[in-house]
């Protein structure tokens, strides 16, 4: 008789349980649907505190700061939309991977 290790994949005491390959953990998912329902609930209120910090408050003598609101944007992204890896394109030496871009700026209102 053969004897099998534990977490080896021929033990058949452990198959099937866990979770499966590819699929996201439960407590982590629904701590990003918490978040993301928070955001929306509150996206008013976010682009209030965004522009206050943005702008400033003269009453309680808060100087602009949009780098700050800026950064704070920022993190609150990571918790609505995931995080994309990084990648590297590689082209051909002779000819260019991007052969034209367009940037379109919107002024805010």
């Amino acid at each position: 008789m053969k004897k099998v290790q534990a977490g080896n994949s021929e033990n058949l005491t452990n198959k099937g349980r866990g979770r499966p390959k590819g699929v996201p953990n439960r407590s982590t998912t629904e701590f990003r649907d918490t978040i993301r329902a928070l955001l929306d609930k509150n996206s008013e209120n976010v682009s209030i505190w965004l522009e206050d910090v943005a702008n400033g408050d003269p009453l309680t003598d808060r100087k602009p700061d949009p780098y700050k609101a800026l950064d704070m944007l920022a993190k609150l992204a990571e918790y609505a939309a995931p995080k994309l890896a990084r990648t590297e394109i590689i082209g051909d030496a002779d000819a260019p991977v991007v052969t034209k871009m367009v940037f379109e700026w919107n002024e805010p209102k």
